[in-house]
């Protein structure tokens, strides 16, 4: 998923979204460590995909806090 697709989510989607593919993540993690992974590059996609939901779902917190207002950083 990439964060277009995040941002057709609705919030209660996009969580339990960034749930599945933390516990995706956990598993794989897991498995990694006891044996060689088929795919070892998936662990790498999922923490891309968590952090641009992640990033998603900080946007539209902030839009609901301070809708009129643009920080800058």
């Amino acid at each position: 998923m990439d964060a277009k697709e995040f941002r057709e989510l609705s919030a209660a989607e996009l969580e339990q979204k960034l749930r599945d593919m933390r516990d995706e993540l956990l598993k794989l993690r897991l498995r990694a460590s006891v044996a060689q992974l088929e795919n070892p590059a998936r662990i790498r996609r999922l923490r891309r995909e968590i952090a641009a939901g992640e990033t998603v779902r900080r946007e539209s917190v902030r839009k609901h806090v301070s809708p009129g207002v643009e920080r800058t950083p």
